[in-house]
């Protein structure tokens, strides 16, 4: 192996790993020859990188990319990137509904507001922009979870789960199939159950689920 890049050897042994991985599933004699590493030295790192789901296994016991790099590639999403390609999709629904509208990424156990427009009504929902919610609480938290009810259907609603008096529907934002089909956000639409009423779905359903798609068309995600 080339010496270190970043000075920090045992990292860069370990990113070696995870680049040789990237042309398949590999024995621990192929991870050798592929990263020049010692054959010890290549064992102790794919097992330690195992135990963070960075390393995973195939069916023949070979060294594979583990699933985590995924969830942590999509959480590299969340943020500016994210929301600036989100806005015209979430300004569109809040135009149509006329209520407010968030946009939910997941941070471990929790779920963090990265793009929030506010209804032109006095009355209205308002969750500011990094604002961490309970994930299992609300029609976001249920998108993000991937529940096989939301995945059915498409969408989740909640009516005064997290806050009295308020109604919510959610539909994901998906990564392409190829890409394994994650849901990388939730698009919402939330608002007073006066105007929401208590069947949230009914009214919303159909306008939050098209500006899912249209946030993944943004991302070029979607044709």
């Amino acid at each position: 192996m080339e010496r270190s890049v970043s000075g920090v050897g045992v990292l860069d042994k370990a990113v070696a790993i995870l680049a040789a991985l990237e042309a398949g599933p590999a024995t621990l004699g192929e991870l050798v020859a592929r990263t020049a590493l010692s054959r010890a030295t290549a064992h102790r790192l794919a097992a330690a990188l195992e135990r963070h789901a960075l390393v995973g296994r195939d069916g023949g016991g070979r060294f594979v990319l583990g699933g985590r790099l995924a969830d942590l590639g999509a959480a590299a999403m969340v943020g500016p990137s994210l929301a600036a390609a989100a806005r015209a999709a979430l300004e569109w629904l809040r135009d149509r509904t006329g209520e407010s509208v968030q946009l939910y990424a997941s941070r471990g156990d929790e779920r963090v507001c990265v793009l929030s427009l506010e209804s032109p009504h006095s009355l209205r929902t308002i969750v500011p922009v990094g604002a961490v919610l309970p994930m299992d609480r609300g029609s976001a938290g249920r998108v993000l979870r991937d529940e096989p009810e939301a995945r059915r259907r498409g969408w989740a609603e909640s009516v005064e789960e997290r806050e009295r008096g308020v109604a919510s529907v959610s539909a994901p934002v998906r990564s392409p199939a190829s890409q394994g089909g994650r849901v990388v956000a939730s698009v919402s639409v939330s608002g007073p159950v006066e105007r929401t009423t208590r069947s949230p779905g009914r009214r919303y359903a159909r306008h939050v689920v098209d500006a899912a798609r249209r946030v993944e068309r943004a991302l070029g995600w979607a044709g």
